[in-house]
């Protein structure tokens, strides 16, 4: 038996993002590879992908991957979906047998439409689908979603992140975008609800390290409508960007310098026009600035993301090489799936990475004021 003292975390959780902005998919080896070599950062509790450009034949639809503990949430889950939506298309995930998975859930995914008719007046259908999420998560026992998006999914769970890919057969699976997360739960139990990614619509994060301002997020939050039940302080930074940018509608620079406000003494230091913005949003937002050590990667169909903590107390690399952008916990996780990158380098504290997708018809991240950030 290992007693205090014994047991190494090395940093806590392992993180991991491959993007290719041109809009190239490619397979889910390298995402695999890349979090499998980051192997001693994990426990065996989690692990889970996120990724993007997978259902191009249901583009057009949310792609709602649920997992159920048993027969009633599945009736439940299902009467709710049939009555509120338009479903082309359901069935079971596929998975591998795999020795390292036991007890996995039934994993299931639906291809949904709202139905118009069931919209409140003013409400668009990515509201309509956000209310149908936390009901779903909330009302229907046994069932929690694990992803809502378009055109992505997230397939995690208790496990190594590599066994977690196998079972799935994320290697059959070809995205433009994905990111992976292996997980050392600390403050909260292993359950294949609590493993990273957390989503809501297309927003994914993958979090290392610890929220201490989760209660404060967390009530505000709540406030807003959002029902926080996966037992994880992760969920909140999704919900945060989600209602920074989606609802309140701020540029996505402005959300990252809500959550990851830089110190008053450098407020201080910025011109007047950057200087009257953050204070403004430290007034109104001030509840969803997030304490505590953390390094994340937020994907979403525009992008991905990747920013630390103003004191950068958990890592970060990040490195370039011709469309693509890779970006991990360590540089060798980096390495293993692309050993002559052209650039590689080690982002600041609050400094946000940003790569956005420049496929046609996708649009970028909003911006409206210059943000001390990397782009590409």
């Amino acid at each position: 038996m290992l007693r205090e003292g014994e047991v190494r975390i090395p940093s806590g959780c392992a993180i991991s993002g491959i993007i290719n902005r041109s809009g190239q998919v490619f397979s889910g080896e390298d995402i695999i590879q890349s979090i499998a070599l980051m192997h001693d950062r994990s426990n065996g509790l989690g692990g889970g992908f996120a990724a993007y450009g997978i259902y191009p034949e249901y583009e057009d639809y949310y792609a709602f991957h649920l997992y159920f503990e048993g027969s009633e949430g599945k009736k439940q889950t299902e009467d709710y979906l049939n009555h509120f939506f338009h479903v082309a298309e359901s069935g079971e995930i596929p998975t591998k047998k795999t020795r390292a998975i036991k007890n996995p859930p039934l994993a299931w995914r639906y291809f949904v439409r709202p139905k118009p008719g069931f919209l409140l007046e003013e409400e668009n259908e990515d509201e309509f689908v956000v209310r149908s999420v936390m009901h779903i998560n909330s009302e229907c026992k046994g069932a929690f979603v694990v992803s809502s998006g378009k055109n992505m999914g997230a397939f995690k769970g208790v496990g190594f992140p590599e066994d977690i890919g196998e079972y799935f057969c994320l290697d059959k699976y070809y995205g433009y975008s994905w990111t992976a997360h292996g997980r050392f739960p600390t403050n909260t139990p292993g359950w294949w609800g609590g493993a990273h990614p957390f989503t809501l619509l297309d927003w994914s994060i993958v979090h290392n390290g610890e929220i201490s301002s989760y209660g404060a997020n967390r009530r505000f939050l709540e406030m807003y409508g959002y029902k926080l039940s996966l037992q994880t302080d992760t969920e909140a930074i999704t919900y945060a960007f989600d209602f920074l940018v989606r609802k309140q509608k701020l540029p996505m620079d402005v959300a990252i310098a809500t959550l990851a406000v830089p110190f008053w003494r450098d407020i201080e230091r910025m011109i007047p026009e950057k200087r009257v913005l953050l204070k403004a949003v430290r007034a109104m937002y001030g509840n969803l600035l997030m304490n505590g050590p953390f390094s994340i990667i937020l994907g979403s169909s525009q992008g991905l993301i990747a920013l630390n903590d103003r004191l950068k107390l958990r890592s970060m690399v990040a490195a370039t090489k011709g469309d693509f952008l890779y970006l991990a916990s360590e540089e060798s996780a980096i390495r293993e799936v692309c050993p002559h990158p052209e650039k590689v380098w080690a982002p600041r504290g609050g400094e946000p990475v940003i790569a956005t997708l420049e496929k046609k018809g996708v649009q970028g991240y909003g911006t409206q004021y210059e943000y001390a950030g990397v782009s590409y």
